[in-house]
């Protein structure tokens, strides 16, 4: 097992590394497999670097805060600039425009591009051959292949209104969970028919294949508030899970 723990984006990443499950790689046993699970964890954490210089909306001079301020057209940004902002197109129409790339009326697409980095970090891992792993992103978690020979991984869901306990855990292999809520940085969530901060719902996990979807679905149903169970429900291949401002708990029928 190795684990590593990233200070960027202004959250912490951490990787728990399952080197091989027992399996063969390249013919190497697991106790000679050290300096690849190293060379891969590096080239995920540089991938991660990259993707908080190109995003970031602290770093004046990054390319996504420019381009927020009308110094730079997306044609100057890096192409996945574009791939983003698409990504956020397409789930604004999915959620009827609950989720915006421009909360507040300001460029930020932050609420999708933390699960999409981790999605590909996890990415980089299984090409290189290691298939079993967790990659945490500050809350949003990508789970790949298994936590041991014949063991599912398991996640608990902290509560937000009870700062210590756990409100659900999720098992499973090869899942994206993802948790938009108040507990840490309070309603900071805009439900931008409104105007106004969400506060009906204090959290709310999804559950699916994909962490960037994953992860902008759960700010849109946070937006939502209410009709976030019914609209959950109609998305394919993910579930939901919430606790409402007042701590009752509701889940989607498939969860």
């Amino acid at each position: 097992m190795t684990r590593h723990a990233e200070h960027v984006m202004g959250t912490v990443f951490s990787f728990d590394v399952r080197p091989l499950g027992g399996r063969p790689f390249d013919g190497r046993r697991d106790d000679e497999a050290g300096p690849l699970v190293t060379a891969a964890l590096a080239e995920a954490v540089a991938w991660l670097h990259h993707v908080d210089e190109v995003f970031s909306t602290y770093k004046p001079g990054s390319p996504v805060s420019r381009l927020g301020r009308g110094e730079i057209t997306l044609a100057d940004c890096p192409p996945e600039v574009t791939d983003i902002l698409r990504m956020c197109e397409s789930v604004s129409r999915l959620s009827h425009g609950y989720f915006t790339a421009y909360p507040g009326g300001r460029l930020d697409p932050s609420a999708i591009v933390k699960g999409w980095a981790v999605d590909r970090a996890s990415a980089i891992l299984r090409e290189a051959g290691l298939p079993d792993h967790c990659v945490n992103g500050g809350g949003d978690v990508r789970l790949s292949g298994a936590a041991a020979p014949g063991r599912t991984w398991r996640v608990g869901v902290a509560h937000p209104l009870r700062p210590g306990d756990l409100a659900a855990v999720v098992s499973g292999r090869d899942l994206a969970v993802a948790t938009s809520g108040t507990a840490e940085r309070g309603a900071h969530v805009v439900d931008p028919h409104t105007g106004r901060p969400a506060t009906e719902l204090a959290s709310v996990t999804v559950i699916g294949p994909d962490l960037a979807l994953a992860d902008a679905y759960a700010t849109g149903a946070l937006a939502m508030g209410g009709a976030a169970r019914e609209w959950v429900e109609e998305l394919d291949g993910y579930e939901a899970f919430a606790v409402t401002a007042a701590g009752a708990t509701w889940h989607t029928s498939g969860l």
